[in-house]
This record gives structure tokens, C-alpha cells and sequence, in this order.
């Protein structure tokens, strides 16, 4: 066998080294970014709990469950907003997920005054955790939030915490218990793979420094303004049929 054949065996021995490496790396990091994303902090008593926007109603049935088992006396809820332009110029307003989120909180038993829906209008989990950070804020030095998402969720809201806020106040980053997510064979549903990739994107972005914005922060960026209060939140214009007014005990 000549040199040049012996060289071409080496080069291919390599490439197949590498490719078998390439494959088995895709195949550990397959099993194991499911279980990267979840981060369950150890519950402890906060002075509020703070439901994120989605996983209705399962994040909210969870945060009732918490309130009732004492550990915090007050429900925080963000308010993304659900009114379109054109819908705003009809006078039509569409029950948002905290109106829904509020009546499920009454129908728990949980009393109206310990239900806030906090100022700021959001779009995503940055927008609500600057919220949530801002209000606590407003309390003592030693306030601390439980902030109940779902399970996948929890490693980037936890960053996305100590990105903004690790220095000031306390978050318990806390995943609904009943939540189905298999961390160890999220692939084998088309929910969790949806979930996996969702969330992977958000992790790169903050990686990266977060240059993916949503519209209102860009358009608080732009104007100089703080992007918690940009944005006016909705008026009810007309009562929705779906849901009883809010009203404080």
C-alpha cells in the first residue's frame, strides 16, 4: 500500500472519529436539554406569588394551590394585553388571560383582595419578570417572589431573573407540579418538542445578549421610556358576557 493510500485511510479513520463523536455529543445533549430546562427552586414563604401569562389554567390552579397552602398572602397577575387596534376603535374589549386568570382565582376561593393585576402592559416572559421586578421593588429589602411557570420554562426565567433583578430582590422559580413535560423523553411528543425548541431559542437569545426584542420594548427603547409603563393597559369599554366584573372585598 502506498503512502498517498495510507494518508487517505488516516483522513477517513478521522472524519469517521469525529462524525461518531458529532453523533454521540447530538445524542447527550438530545437527552439531556430537557432536563436542563427545568429548575425547581425549593419553596419557601414569599410575600407574593406571581403568575406568568400562558399555560392556562394549570399555572394559576397552582399558584391557588400555594396561596391556600400559605405560602404567600397576596396572587400577582401580569396583563398581557388581547385588544387589537381595530378592535379598540369598535369598542370591543377581549377578556384578556388575566381576567380569566382572576375569576378562576375567585372560583378557588381565594379573595378578591389578595388578587393584583400588576401595571405594565407585556408581550413576553422579559417584559413580565421587569414588571414583577418593579413592583417588588416597591417592598421591603428583604421582599421575595414565587414565580410559577411551567416546568420547561423555569431555567429561562431564572436567567432571565438574574440578568435583570439578581442583585435587588429574591425569585423562588417554581414549576407547576402537575405539568406533563418528560424531560427525559421530551422528543416522543410533538407538545414537549414544541416546548424544547421554544425555549432553546429564548436561551441563545439571552446568551447572545438579548437582541431579539419584542415591539414594545423596541418602541420603549426608541422613545426613551420605560417599557413597563409604554404601553396604557386596556379599558374595559364593554363588559364581556364571559366573565362577572372585578371587584374588591
Amino acid at each position: 500500500m502506498g503512502e498517498s493510500a495510507r494518508s487517505v485511510l488516516r483522513i477517513a479513520a478521522v472524519l469517521s472519529a469525529l462524525a461518531f463523536l458529532a453523533l454521540f455529543l447530538g445524542v447527550v445533549m438530545m437527552i439531556g436539554v430537557g432536563n436542563f430546562l427545568v429548575l425547581q427552586d425549593s419553596l419557601e414563604k414569599a410575600n407574593t406569588i406571581a403568575v406568568l401569562s400562558g399555560g392556562f389554567p394549570s399555572r394559576v390552579l397552582e399558584a391557588a394551590a400555594l396561596y391556600r397552602e400559605g405560602y404567600a398572602k397576596e396572587i400577582w397577575l401580569t396583563n398581557p394585553s388581547s385588544d387589537s387596534p381595530e378592535l379598540k376603535n369598535m369598542g370591543i374589549h377581549v377578556p384578556s388571560e388575566a381576567d380569566f386568570n382572576f375569576q378562576v382565582l375567585r372560583r378557588q376561593g381565594i379573595p378578591a383582595k389578595a388578587i393584583h393585576v400588576l401595571d405594565g402592559a407585556v408581550l413576553n416572559t422579559a417584559d413580565e419578570l421587569e414588571v414583577i421586578s418593579g413592583e417588588l421593588q416597591k417592598l421591603k429589602e428583604t421582599a421575595a417572589v414565587i414565580v410559577v411557570t411551567d416546568k420547561p420554562h423555569t431555567r429561562r426565567v431564572r436567567t432571565l431573573w438574574e440578568h435583570f433583578d439578581a442583585p435587588h430582590r429574591k425569585a423562588i422559580v417554581h414549576g407547576v407540579n402537575a405539568d406533563e413535560f418528560d424531560p427525559d423523553g421530551w422528543w416522543k411528543s410533538t407538545e414537549d418538542t414544541r416546548q424544547v425548541i421554544h425555549e432553546m431559542v429564548g436561551m441563545a437569545n439571552i446568551w447572545a445578549g438579548l437582541p431579539m426584542r419584542t415591539r414594545l420594548r423596541e418602541k420603549a427603547a426608541v422613545a426613551g421610556l420605560d417599557p413597563q409603563r409604554s404601553v396604557p393597559l386596556p379599558k374595559t369599554d364593554v363588559p364581556s358576557a364571559t366573565t362577572e366584573p372585578i371587584q374588591q372585598e
